[in-house]
């Protein structure tokens, strides 16, 4: 028997996928349990509709994601934090700061979630750098010039 699984199952399939197995098997256990349905020419047809907006979506995350890159690649942030005379600053500069610094002096809103930090926490004035990872396909670097407040 032919169904279309609506979610993954172990040692079968992943969701989407149109697999056969014994009709015992769908009859017993997939179908009962809401992880697969019949593959009817009508659920076939909902299953390629599904997967050409998927792919729809994907492509247009990715474009905007380039997009994004081509803004983003290479810029400069100066972050003022407060420190200490021998440079220590109180605290840390984390990837809550450098997403905030980068809305504020250039307008653009990244996750916080998506940058990464060498270290984790910046715990020095210096100069450092941070990626940005957009996609799984676009990562971005980010200079980062840690100063005292004055």
């Amino acid at each position: 028997m032919k169904v279309i699984l609506k979610q993954d199952v172990h040692k079968l399939g992943y969701a989407d996928d149109l697999v056969t197995v014994k009709d015992g098997y769908a009859r017993n256990y997939l179908l009962p349990r809401g992880l697969a349905v019949l593959a009817t020419p009508a659920n076939k047809k909902v299953l390629a509709e599904t997967l050409k907006q998927r792919a729809f979506k994907a492509e247009k995350i990715r474009k905007e994601a380039e997009f994004m890159a081509g803004k983003i690649d290479g810029l400069s942030l100066k972050i003022m934090t407060k420190a200490s005379e021998k440079g220590t600053i109180f605290g840390s500069v984390n990837t809550i700061a450098v997403a905030s610094a980068l809305k504020e002096q250039h307008g653009i809103e990244v996750d916080r979630k998506k940058i990464i930090l060498g270290d984790n926490h910046i715990k020095e004035l210096g100069n450092y750098t941070a990626e940005i990872q957009l996609h799984k396909e676009f990562k971005v670097t980010v200079n980062l010039e840690v100063v005292a407040e004055e």
